[in-house]
């Protein structure tokens, strides 16, 4: 059986034998590794590596840490075939989007490699009599990252390739149920020449997600995940005196205006619901037409874009999308499934019990699309994270900008029309941390930031953009004066200084 084991700079040797867990290959169902689920005694290990080799890591210019980012991308589109191929046999999605999970990871990599030019700090020269003012941004020392299983490529690069950059070590404590391209991106950091020490990676579960929060030497904690566990991450980590940004779930809506086109909403829309089966934070899992007429014909053309979608394998290059994660993770989304029908939700497409030919063992769900879903029914409010999509009808445009307004998740939202005056309108009004107007899944680019409200984010700073700098820093201010021998008396000494 092969073992996905720590990427330590001190190594294993000596530590304590530790329960192992299981790494499926979703097209098959079958046992293809297992990974160590370890605690405190590898992450006391990995700090011990960390503070060794920190300091003279933010000693060196960013310059030269840029460099080595430079080389990290080139490493990674390098084994960009082989990684995606790793990613897809873990993790289930197809090739094309595992290689688009490395991609948008690859984009934070290049922002960050700009980081001589976000580091600069501000100076004010006689800001008082003989007095100058610095401020600069220095690194927070050692941070870490909890990264989710369906991005096993983008999420840690959006977390590490900032956090590095700014002169910190990095410990990343990835899913356990897709570790391998996480340790895959450690080993390529240090052939960029990185040194041994600046990113880490542990693995574990619960148990090593409250050591990363207690730990004294962790100064900044970065997590995506559930909401339920960002806001315990966000909670204990500030008890603990950490800086940390929590993400949670998300339930985002797609409005579609009566002016809207509708060919082209259907196949956005189609695209950002079943893609990557579902297992998107950035998923579009709602849609809501305005008005009845908008919704049945928004309906008649949904529902054969569904039934021509392919389920496949991962390599199968004909494939819209591949299998769930795990079985575990294909029942719950049965579960909800199954909840929304009890709820009064009207069932259009059914994707319980797909098999796949050839691959029955395989954790397949089959795309579903219910309709006249309602804001009270609990299968609307939960966050599913499968191939499931949900028709929510309104009425007009107050209540379509409602509901995902009223909604406990705020990560993302989209509008499809033609009409820039309801465009505008909505975006300044919408209460929701990112929004897409004709885009159906808004994910900033690199240079921006990340982030949404209510339930889907804890802490107030944004992942990677200049936001990510800020996380990943503290601000110093250094205020001087070179006094001159003037005779002074002294007695000024004993009185707060101004600026007069």
């Amino acid at each position: 059986m092969r073992r996905i084991d720590h990427w330590l700079a001190l190594g294993t040797a000596g530590l304590p034998p530790v329960e192992t867990g299981p790494v499926y290959d979703p097209n098959s169902g079958v046992v293809q590794a297992e990974v160590p689920l370890a605690g405190r005694a590898v992450l006391d290990r990995a700090v011990e590596g960390a503070l060794a080799a920190q300091p003279d890591w933010a000693a060196t210019n960013p310059q030269r840490r840029a460099r080595v980012l430079f080389e990290f991308k080139r490493l990674v589109e390098a084994e960009m075939d082989d990684l995606a191929r790793l990613l897809a046999s873990e993790h289930g999605k197809v090739l094309a989007d595992a290689r688009g999970d490395l991609q948008r990871g690859l984009e934070v990599i290049e922002f960050a490699c700009g980081i001589p030019h976000l580091l600069k700090g501000e100076y004010t020269p006689g800001a008082g009599p003989g007095i100058d003012v610095q401020s600069m941004r220095v690194p927070v020392g050692i941070g870490a990252g909890i990264t989710p299983f369906n991005f096993p490529a983008m999420i840690p690069m959006w977390m590490f390739g900032v956090a590095i950059a700014c002169g910190n070590a990095f410990i990343l404590k990835p899913s356990e149920k897709d570790p391998s391209v996480p340790v895959r991106l450690a080993e390529l950091m240090e052939r960029a020449g990185a040194p041994r020490g600046i990113l880490q990676v542990v693995h574990g579960g619960a148990e090593m997600v409250d050591a990363i929060l207690d730990h004294p030497a962790i100064a900044a904690v970065s997590f995506v995940g559930s909401s339920e566990v960002a806001q315990h991450v966000y909670a204990r980590g500030s008890a603990a005196g950490k800086r940390v940004q929590a993400f949670g779930g998300a339930k985002n809506h797609g409005i579609v205006l009566p002016d809207a086109d509708l060919d082209r909403a259907v196949e956005d829309i189609v695209g950002a619901a079943f893609g990557s089966a579902g297992e998107r934070c950035m998923a579009l899992p709602v849609v809501v037409p305005v008005g009845e007429a908008t919704a049945e014909a928004l309906r008649a053309r949904l529902v054969p874009a569904i039934h021509a979608l392919r389920v496949g394998v991962s390599t199968d290059p004909e494939a819209h999308y591949g299998p769930v994660v795990t079985a575990e993770h294909r029942a719950r989304i049965e579960g909800w499934i199954a909840r929304a029908v009890a709820e009064g939700a009207e069932l259009v497409v059914d994707g319980r019990g797909f098999r796949l030919q050839g691959h029955e063992q395989g954790f397949f769900v089959g795309p579903t699309f219910l309709d006249h879903v309602t804001p009270t029914m609990e299968s609307y409010r939960a966050e599913i994270f499968g191939p499931v999509l949900q028709m929510v009808r309104a009425k007009d445009f107050e209540e379509a900008l409602r509901l995902p307004s009223d909604h406990p998740y705020g990560n993302g939202v989209a509008v499809f029309t033609r009409s820039g005056r309801a465009a505008r309108e909505f975006a300044h009004r919408v209460n929701v941390g990112m929004v897409g107007i004709n885009v159906p899944i808004p994910v900033p680019v690199a240079y921006h930031t990340f982030g949404g409200w209510k339930r889907s984010a804890f802490g107030d700073i944004n992942q990677h953009g200049p936001e990510g700098v800020r996380f990943w820093t503290k601000i110093k201010t250094v205020t001087s004066r070179w006094p001159e021998d003037d005779g002074g008396s002294g007695q000024d000494a004993f009185v707060i200084p101004t600026m007069r």
